[in-house]
Parts: structure tokens; sequence; C-alpha cells
């Protein structure tokens, strides 16, 4: 038996064709996916931040302002990050304010919402839930 032949090793063009077309549209959408889940380094990590500090301040969706202080672990790793809690004005026309985290600078990104705050047994108000981290 000879050691060369025509017959061993060789493919058809088009069938080789589509086998590298398949390959490049596999490693494209494989590339595009995996850029995608990547953390992007300039993202804005406050509106995640503001969630997870909603949920640990939060009891059946009021707001204790006492649980502030356990919030703050929700910061993101190697950041910084303030909370601060304000009702509106109403009956009393006055504001409530509290707020717990280091002074904010004025490069933090921030993120609020609106919230029901307990500010004492039996009154709940509206407040603004805000939260910035640097």
């Amino acid at each position: 038996m000879r050691r060369w032949s025509r017959e061993r090793a060789q493919a058809e063009p088009l069938p080789a064709l589509i086998a590298v077309f398949a390959i490049s549209v596999g490693l494209v959408t494989y590339t595009g996916v995996l850029g995608d889940a990547m953390p992007e380094p300039n993202r804005n990590p406050a509106p995640a931040t503001l969630s997870g500090v909603e949920r640990a301040a939060s009891s059946n969706g009021v707001v204790t302002p006492t649980r502030l202080v356990g919030a703050l672990r929700m910061k993101p790793e190697g950041r910084h990050l303030n909370v601060t809690l304000a009702t509106n004005p109403g009956d009393e026309n006055r504001t409530r304010l509290w707020n717990e985290g280091p002074p904010t600078p004025k490069t933090a990104d921030a993120a609020e919402t609106i919230v029901s705050v307990r500010v004492s047994p039996g009154n709940i108000r509206p407040a603004r839930l805000r939260v910035e981290v640097w």
C-alpha cells in the first residue's frame, strides 16, 4: 500500500468553508456574550446599593431609621457609603432627617427612592431614601 493517496485527508471546498463560517460565528457569539457578562469599571453602583439598603433597613415595607446603621454593610467592596433618610414636610410642617456614613464628596454616585418610614409607633410617613457611593 502506498503512503500517499489522493483520497486521504482531503475535504470538499464547500463543506470546509461552511465549517470555518460556523466556527467564526460561534467565536463571535461567545465573545459578545462574554463582553456583556464582564463588569464595567465605570458602572454606577448606587442603584444596586439602594435596593440592598432598602431591604436591610425595612421590615414589611416600612423603613425603620434605627436600622440604617446596619444597612451600611451593604456598601460595595472597596467603596464608601452614605445613607440619608428624609421625611417630607407634612402636618407638623417639619422635615425629619436621619443620616449614616461618612461625609459625601461631590463626585459620589447617587440614587434615591420614595419609601415609607416609621417616625414613631403607629406613625408612618412618606420619606426619601438616598444613597451615595464613592
